[in-house]
């Protein structure tokens, strides 16, 4: 087939595919550069997750975070920020230090004056610094705040003062201070004017060896600028890092989130010349967050970095990731964070070639399985676009194997997701309650099996935690009145679950329907209620309407949209009565409390059974 008019055209076709051909692997190096970065972490997991937050972090915050980080692998870590306050910092540090923890490894931020009028005063931090032991100061400065009270001679001439002040001072048992230049307001600074910082670098770069810095730390605070643009500054510093012979200096960066670009653009500064990082093993921090470690490493892994694997616990990273998350704010991370959200690794669909799906051929140009290496089996994520094939390996992921997991009872469970969902009822199907019940639901049979994993799980937020020991009171007290032989046993006879449960919602005790609907729930078929069969619908209302209040309110859920529908299949072996039932009064074996059949309107709590 002819693709261009004539041979003008698919010469100057030819030429185009080669330029681009050439940009590719210009662009290829990038990544060449992400596999070979021998990346430091300077782990900032103690200040940075607590920058802004609603809750600050405690004494123990910090220790168990400090746990975290060093399982990890971290070595170098920030511990402190002071100020004229006495923080939960100074506590920490002298708990560090009496504990016998490395000082050579440990970082504390300080600031290059009291202020920009009093440059005399030595600053707090570094005046703490020497009094808590501690001797690697990251000494942070603002060249644009400050551009119309110091020029760079000034600038120049503070930092020197400073760093032989801490070289004379801080200098403990013969280890040598690690220090730090933080330009803090870099990104705007370099917006505005690249010369000071790049006149400053050379400079520092210039110091004779014995008061050259550690490295260079920059930031970029605001989250605002391109990861292209912040790569081109973070090279021309590397740049002048090296004319000043400072080859051996590290530079680290960290980036603030705005627009979604953090990662990139830290990616971007690693491909630039930075050679570090300096942040938390999770997002959190202030505002929006900041590109974290843990995200960083990954991306390196995944482009074929062996030395990141070398120097930390990559393996690790995920746990710690989720564990400083839910110190920090005190619930697990978002869901679909990358990485370490409980989303992360669900295979959503069963073919490859797609975010979600599973490996294959078509992935040749990233073949790293996330799921794999955090050694963790990828869930299955359960909607309308499931094989019946991972219905089953779902089914089985969470209960076992069962020959009444097949494909045949999957695709009923795909018919009755489509008609709940023409039917206006939107449900999940992924947790154990929520595809427990759809087994149920669709032809299946809950078994006491099933019924104990989901006992065990706890995936419900501490409200509905509550009302369900709530409802584990009531039971309780039903559990006591029965005769000796059942007292205390987990169970409710026939009666005692009638009385205490079903009565407002099956308004005849004896009627033919109302039996049937009480063997549907014995999924162990022993004349039973066990409490862990109950509390698979309990756990499904929670899960499934998280905006229930009320003791009252969860249990009219619980059999209208969960228990009296998984009867359904049951109680229609022959034509159910139209009829509605009444919400009648029962006897309540002489139990003092309020009457939950008065809410019986308030909650809509009438059954209809339709044909």
């Amino acid at each position: 087939m002819k693709i261009c008019k004539n041979q003008t055209s698919a010469q100057t076709m030819d030429k185009a595919i080669q330029e681009i051909r050439a940009e590719i692997a210009q662009q290829c190096q990038k990544r060449k550069r992400l596999a070979d970065v021998d990346l430091i972490v300077l782990d900032n997991s103690i200040r940075e997750s607590t920058v802004g937050q609603l809750r600050g972090h405690t004494l123990e915050n910090k220790w168990k975070i400090y746990d975290e980080v060093q399982r990890a692998g971290f070595q170098y870590k920030v511990v402190a920020a002071f100020s004229h306050m006495t923080r939960v910092d100074d506590k920490f540090i002298k708990q560090l230090i009496a504990e016998g923890e490395n000082c050579e490894d440990l970082f504390a931020f300080t600031e290059a004056f009291e202020s920009v009028d009093d440059q005399e005063t030595l600053p707090v931090g570094l005046r703490k610094m020497k009094s808590l032991g501690l001797i690697n100061p990251i000494i942070e400065i603002d060249t644009l705040r400050f551009r119309t009270q110091m020029n760079i001679d000034q600038w120049c001439k503070l930092l020197k003062k400073r760093i032989e002040w801490v070289k004379e001072h801080l200098t403990k048992d013969g280890h040598d201070p690690k220090i730090f230049v933080n330009y803090r307001d870099f990104s705007d600074a370099m917006y505005h004017n690249v010369e000071p910082y790049l006149k400053l670098t050379t400079f520092l770069g210039s110091l004779p060896d014995n008061l050259r810095p550690f490295g260079l730390m920059f930031e970029e605070p605001r989250g605002t600028y391109m990861p292209i643009e912040v790569g081109k500054w973070c090279k021309a510093v590397r740049t002048m890092m090296d004319l000043a012979g400072w080859e051996e200096g590290h530079l680290f960066a960290h980036v603030h989130e705005k627009w979604g670009l953090a990662v990139a653009a830290q990616l971007e500064c690693i491909i630039s010349g930075a050679n570090g990082v300096w942040a938390s093993v999770c997002e959190e921090g202030a505002a929006l967050g900041h590109a974290c470690s843990t995200l960083t490493i990954l991306n390196l892994l995944r482009n074929g970095n062996k030395k990141v694997r070398e120097r930390y616990d990559c393996q690790y990273l995920r746990n710690a990731a989720i564990e400083v998350s839910k110190i920090t704010t005190g619930r697990p991370p978002h869901e679909k964070k990358p990485v370490y959200g409980e989303r992360a690794l669900d295979i959503s669909f069963d073919f490859g070639g797609i975010a979600g799906g599973r490996p294959s051929s078509m992935d040749a140009g990233d073949d790293f399985d996330i799921a794999d290496f955090f050694e963790e089996e990828a869930p299955i994520r359960i909607s309308t676009l499931s094989s019946e094939g991972m219905i089953v390996e779902r089914l089985v992921q969470l209960f076992g194997e069962n020959n009444d997991f097949n494909e045949d009872i999957a695709r009923e469970m795909k018919a009755k997701m489509i008609e709940e969902l023409e039917g206006n009822t939107k449900r999940e199907y992924m947790s154990a309650p929520g595809i427990a019940t759809l087994f149920d639901r669709s032809g299946g049979q809950m078994t006491i099996e099933m019924a104990n994993v989901i006992a065990k799980s706890e995936d419900n937020s501490a409200h509905a935690t509550a009302m369900i020991e709530e409802i584990r009171d009531m039971w309780d007290e039903w559990d006591l009145q029965e005769d000796d032989e059942h007292r205390n046993d987990d169970k409710l006879k026939y009666d005692s679950f009638y009385n205490g449960f079903m009565a407002p919602f099956f308004g005849c005790q004896t009627c033919d329907d109302t039996l049937k609907g009480f063997g549907a729930l014995d999924m162990d078929h022993n004349g039973e209620i066990d409490w862990n069969e109950f509390l698979v619908y309990l756990k499904w209302a929670c899960n499934e309407f998280p905006d229930i209040t009320e003791v009252d309110e969860l249990l009219s859920v619980t059999f209208r949209k969960g228990l009296i529908p998984a009867m359904k299949d049951v109680v229609l072996g022959r034509q159910a009565s139209r009829r509605q039932t009444r919400a009648v009064k029962g006897k309540g074996k002489g139990r003092n409390r309020p009457n939950r059949r008065g809410n019986a309107e308030k909650f809509g709590m009438t059954l209809t059974i339709p044909e």
